[in-house]
């Protein structure tokens, strides 16, 4: 059985601004991550390190600035293997700013508690870069989180 949950978050940017930071390498670690390598077109590898896991899929939609949909999974891992379960992000415009939703499908049970726990955490800092501002050092990576956004 697999599991999904959806959540959303509001960026004082428009959808053209916020859409880069899903799909550039050099943008995408600014809010997540340490390092990335990213191909935003079908077929397209995504590879973003966070807190040390190697999460691994590829790009399934990229439909700019309004839409992305990639696999997710980390290397290594039995529980969630890379590509895995399927991310999908919509941006949408509300006035000057963007209502980002993301749903994230087919994730374990087991799993489902802490990928909503990562991404909150995740967005959160993307809501601050995504208008530019610097979101800081994430404070996870020193501390660690209550419970990660993957497992090992």
């Amino acid at each position: 059985m697999s599991e999904s949950f959806t959540t959303s978050v509001r960026i004082e940017a428009p959808p053209q601004d916020v859409f880069g930071y899903l799909v550039d390498a050099e943008q995408i670690v600014r809010w997540m991550g340490e390092w990335a390598e990213l191909d935003p077109t079908p077929g397209g590898r995504l590879a973003v390190d966070v807190l040390g896991v190697p999460v691994r899929g590829e790009f399934l939609v990229v439909e700019p600035p309004h839409r992305v949909v990639f696999t997710w999974g980390a290397a290594g891992s039995d529980a969630l293997p890379p590509g895995s379960t399927t991310v999908e992000i919509r941006l949408r415009a509300d006035g000057d700013a963007t209502v980002l939703e993301l749903a994230h499908r087919d994730l374990p049970p087991t799993e489902l508690d802490q990928h909503h726990i990562g991404w909150d955490h995740f967005l959160a800092r993307l809501a601050a870069a995504g208008t530019g501002a610097d979101p800081g050092p994430d404070p996870w990576a020193t501390t660690g989180p209550q419970a990660g956004p993957v497992s090992h």
